[in-house]
């Protein structure tokens, strides 16, 4: 017989294990001495030590879940107690135990954990709920929908929720965003509807622009063309392809039109430029009749000039005013000298001239008799009031008798 502290062999060959409940019969060993028997045994015990440190350190330093820990503790549990090693399989029960509890925290820890990340989830979600439903009502159509596939990409990444809880909330998402694509939908399609009508318009104004590109009435043309070049801002945008083509033509019928009027304005101002330089040299010649000494002649020489003036035509319009005014000066001169002569040559009007001057004459002579009687009786009061009428009335004589001189006396 063989013995060791944990085990021994009896005569028979039965292998016997000690345990807190006494021994236990580990099996039988026929095929040697005790020794190699209790060898063989003990080895089997090192397997399980060394196959319990492997569990342990997988449950301490990998994410070995709790369910599988349990699996694998249960697996060598039950090596240990069906008693097929020698060796201490008390402290072995202990370590097993050990693993158990460790086990059980990491599972309380993971349970907390993932109670955390759940809640944490459930806010994330709930937040991103909230701010589908805010951009479900917002009209900027590209960057709220390139938002809302961020917020589906963030949905994805986020843990899932108890199935109430989860499905509720993706309902209310999903619907928020369906809600947003149907509104741009109809967004865009009124958008075509309104491009459709203003290519429909845009249409018309091409065919009436291309129909007045070969006119010839320069002035109503141009205005018309301002016209439609309103119009065609107050149409609106039709779809990119219709919008460049009828732009396009729009422009092009324009551009026939000015570019036949400035064609002819070239033409014109070349023909105005000209008529400008022999309107100014009329003009000096008229200002030369300027003092008038003989109205007579000068008022044939500038009824000569002004003939040949009317028939040259038109200047450039920012010329017109000046050499047109110099024009009127002297006319203006001619029609002076005109009635200066008439009112020196008029009798009914020397005798009026007269006949007012002798009134004046008489009116002050009988104002300085006055005055002076006001003042030999001490009355100055009187005699200052009638100087002042004195001086209104002298003004006008003296003016009166300046007249009469240019009828000669």
């Amino acid at each position: 017989m063989s013995s060791d502290p944990w085990g021994r062999v009896d005569e028979t060959g039965t292998v016997y294990v000690r345990t807190a409940d006494g021994e236990k019969v580990v099996g039988s060993w026929q095929a040697g001495s005790p020794e190699e028997a209790l060898a063989y045994f003990e080895r089997k015990y090192e397997g399980l030590v060394v196959e319990i440190g492997l569990l342990e350190r997988r449950v301490k330093t990998t994410d070995l879940s709790a369910k599988d820990a349990q699996t694998a503790i249960d697996h060598l549990r039950g090596q240990v107690e069906e008693h097929h090693s020698v060796g201490d399989l008390e402290a072995l029960r202990k370590r097993l135990d050990g693993l158990v509890t460790t086990v059980d925290a990491r599972r309380e820890e993971r349970k907390v954990e993932k109670a955390k990340q759940t809640d944490e989830a459930k806010v994330a979600k709930e937040a991103l709920v909230v701010e589908a439903e805010e951009l479900a009502q917002s009209d900027q159509w590209r960057s709220a929908g390139e938002r809302l596939r961020a917020l589906v990409d963030t949905w994805k990444g986020l843990p899932r929720l108890d199935r109430k809880s989860d499905d509720e909330l993706w309902h209310r998402f999903s619907h928020a965003r369906s809600a947003f694509s149907k509104r741009r939908k109809a967004h865009f399609a009124s958008l075509d509807a309104q491009r459709e009508d203003a290519r429909k318009a845009k249409e018309k104004l091409v065919v009436e622009a291309e129909s007045l590109s070969g006119s010839t009435d320069w002035g109503a043309t141009a205005a018309r063309y301002r016209d439609l070049m309103t119009e065609w801002k107050a149409a609106g945008r039709a779809q990119r392809e219709s919008e460049d083509d009828l732009w396009n033509r729009f422009r092009g019928a324009q551009d026939v039109f000015f570019a036949a009027r400035s064609e002819v304005f070239a033409e014109r101002d070349a023909e105005q430029t000209e008529n400008l330089t022999l309107k100014e040299e009329l003009t000096a010649e008229a200002e030369k009749l300027l003092p008038v000494r003989d109205l007579k002649a000068a008022r044939a020489a500038f009824r000569a000039l002004n003939e040949r003036w009317e028939a040259i035509g038109h200047v450039p319009r920012d010329a017109r005013p000046k050499v047109e005014g110099r024009m009127h000066t002297v006319e203006r001169a001619l029609q002076e000298a005109e009635e200066s002569e008439w009112r020196r040559t008029n009798p009914e009007a020397r005798a009026r001239a007269a006949g007012l001057t002798g009134q004046l004459q008489d009116a002050v002579d009988k104002l300085r008799t006055q005055i002076d009687t006001a003042r030999t009786a001490g009355n100055n009061s009187r005699a200052d009031k009638l100087a002042r009428e004195l001086e209104g009335r002298q003004a006008l004589l003296d003016q009166a008798l300046k007249g009469l001189e240019e009828f000669g006396g």
